[in-house]
């Protein structure tokens, strides 16, 4: 392989994991049920926060309405560091296949 090529590469590395540190360190949200249950998680996937309007659920049977709506709003915030993460980083499988 030659020099250049191998500074390339290198320099790829570099920037991939920049780009790694930087998703990890965001912040994605989610939500459900209108905004009933909102939550926070950052780019690693840990959640951050979870923030549940009471007058959502006031009553005692509410709680199985609560755990789903915390599962959607879950979910929905991982789809979205999924998508940023594939959007971040499939900049760098570009023209490379095999790769990622």
């Amino acid at each position: 392989m030659n020099p250049s090529m191998i500074k390339k590469l290198q320099q790829m590395q570099k920037d991939m994991v920049k780009a790694q540190r930087e998703l990890e360190a965001s912040i994605f949200y989610g939500t459900a049920g209108g905004g009933a249950v909102k939550v926070e998680y950052n780019g690693a996937k840990v959640m951050q926060k979870i923030l549940i309007d009471q007058e959502s659920f006031e009553l005692p049977e509410d709680i199985e309405i609560l755990q789903d709506t915390i599962t959607a709003a879950t979910n929905d915030c991982m789809q979205k560091i999924d998508d940023e993460t594939e959007a971040t980083m499939g900049q760098f499988s570009q023209g490379l296949p095999g790769m990622f």
